[in-house]
């Protein structure tokens, strides 16, 4: 087992977008149980690479029992929408109610190059969408209108955690689900 520190709001790889995959190889299987254990130990509803400081579009899930991965993720969303509660590994103990797309079809690939499709609702769908924007450089907190966005970056302001470098953080238990993504 292989937990990685979780990077918190403010830092660079955050907003940066992830590459693409091209190399499927043990490195990546490497790559998929750091995030799985550091996800599961958190425990969180999803963690992106990005959130261990990996810039690659690679993502875990752990979603009403089912643990998965998805690798360079391209997704179809419903017209329908969903507003509910979300969390983030990446702002421990905040959660806002958040849209998203009430159902998504995710195609990519797992870990050994082979073709995956993941079809979800509510919570699978907002854990795709939610892990999806972490590889294109997107937080959870950018979907909020601007009055939820301003309440959101007060929040940020005051948590304990604002502001301390990454590697000295340890992730405690939070969110909606009683999990973050």
């Amino acid at each position: 087992m292989s937990i990685q520190n979780i990077r918190l709001f403010g830092d660079p790889v955050l907003r940066t977008p992830a590459e693409p995959v091209v190399d499927f190889d043990k490195e990546l299987r490497q790559l998929v149980r750091d995030l799985t254990d550091t996800m599961v130990d958190a425990p969180g509803a999803g963690l992106a690479a990005p959130q261990i400081g990996v810039g690659l579009r690679v993502f875990t899930y752990w979603v009403d029992g089912e643990l998965g991965h998805l690798v360079n993720p391209d997704l179809d969303l419903s017209s329908e929408l969903q507003d509910g509660p979300e969390g983030c590994l990446s702002f421990p103990g905040l959660q806002f109610d958040t849209p998203r797309a009430l159902r998504v079809v995710a195609k990519g690939f797992n870990q050994f190059g082979e073709p995956v499709l993941i079809e979800g609702s509510e919570l699978l769908a907002r854990a795709i969408q939610h892990e999806t924007d972490h590889l294109d450089g997107i937080l959870f907190i950018d979907r909020l209108d601007r009055e939820q966005r301003k309440l959101a970056m007060k929040a940020v302001r005051e948590a304990e955690w604002a502001g301390q470098p990454a590697p000295t953080v340890k992730v405690s238990p939070h969110s909606t689900f009683g999990r973050g993504m």
